[in-house]
């Protein structure tokens, strides 16, 4: 095993990989309706990498030290037969801890595949335990049950759980006490994120954004926090846990408290594309590579060589200029 560094000194340790660009909600932030609508050119089936190409590439990646895969989308669960995925990348060697982003819908009817298979956790989206909030902000028409009912069934199976927020000023941001209230006496960990620029189609605006110290400033004020030390270099969330009991809150604040100089992920496209930020323009085309009949070796280096170039900290240098240039969409890149 080799570490690479980029040009800010940071290693590679995550790997994200969007399994599919595709999703069942439209939320606002994410997937607005009038954008991603029934017209919408999502990627064909041929375009997307196959579970044999991303299972290689996860291969090629480990040998640089990535032990943490976590699968997104769009929603990966509308990914056919995704346990055999997971179930590859189990068996590479190195691969240490595989994780799932949904919005948790699916998750009672495919929670015991996806553990058999070799899941370790998931993070399940959802903003509002209000249905009528809720439903506004997923613009499908569908309620939380569903969502409650798949956190319990991920629950059941001895996944671990922790549920993920974006915070909306005028949408989202008088649901932070409830959401609150409900994952505390559920002991699950509830993460808030600040509402961020990703992509080009969310409408996003500097005052829409509720700051991670607000957040923990009201929540503090009901139930007293005390910080917990991160459990490893470069983990995205500010942790902190209730007073008194092991339950914890986090805070992803990359908007006014940015963590570039610690970020150690890079992302696969759903086809393929090889990304160095969350915020960034263009990627490089490893599935290209692939089909090209690279070997290895050759995949290897061009992986290599696109990290030792990396220089990206766009969240410390957002300017009114680059948070309106044309960026890669959260439901191609994934989370």
């Amino acid at each position: 095993m080799e570490h690479i560094i980029d040009k800010r000194t940071r290693t590679l340790r995550d790997l994200r990989i969007s399994v599919t660009d595709r999703c069942n909600f439209r939320c606002r932030y994410c997937m607005p309706k009038e954008v991603f609508g029934a017209d919408y050119p999502f990627l064909e089936r041929e375009e997307i990498l196959s579970f044999e190409e991303i299972t290689r590439l996860a291969g090629i990646f480990s040998e640089f030290g990535v032990e943490k895969i976590r699968l997104t989308g769009g929603e990966p669960l509308l990914r056919r037969n995704l346990p055999v995925l997971i179930e590859s990348l189990y068996n590479v060697s190195g691969i240490k801890d595989i994780a799932l982003t949904t919005n948790g819908v699916f998750l009672p009817k495919h929670a015991k595949a996806l553990k058999q298979a070799g899941l370790t956790r998931v993070n399940v989206s959802l903003d509002s335990l209000n249905d009528e909030v809720f439903m506004k902000i997923n613009d499908v028409g569908r309620g939380v049950k569903p969502v409650l009912d798949g956190i319990r069934a991920a629950k059941g199976e001895g996944l671990e759980v922790k549920v993920n927020m974006v915070v909306k000023k005028g949408l989202s941001d008088n649901e932070i006490m409830p959401m609150v209230h409900y994952f505390k006496q559920e002991g699950i960990t509830l993460r808030f994120i600040e509402f961020m620029d990703v992509g080009t189609t969310n409408g996003w605006n500097y005052k829409d954004v509720i700051s991670k110290k607000e957040i923990h400033d009201v929540i503090n004020s009901h139930y007293p926090l005390e910080p917990v030390e991160p459990g490893y270099h470069g983990e995205v969330a500010k942790r902190y846990r209730y007073s008194g009991t092991n339950t914890e809150v986090g805070f992803i604040s990359s908007v006014t408290e940015s963590f570039c100089t610690s970020c150690n992920r890079a992302r696969i496209s759903t086809d393929g594309k090889l990304f160095t930020c969350l915020f960034a323009q263009s990627g490089f085309d490893l599935k290209a590579m692939i089909r090209g009949k690279a070997s290895d070796k050759e995949l290897k280096e061009a992986i290599r060589s696109v990290w030792e170039k990396r220089d990206d900290r766009y969240s410390e240098i957002r300017t009114e200029e680059s948070q309106a240039s044309r960026k890669i969409e959260m439901s191609y890149i994934g989370g």
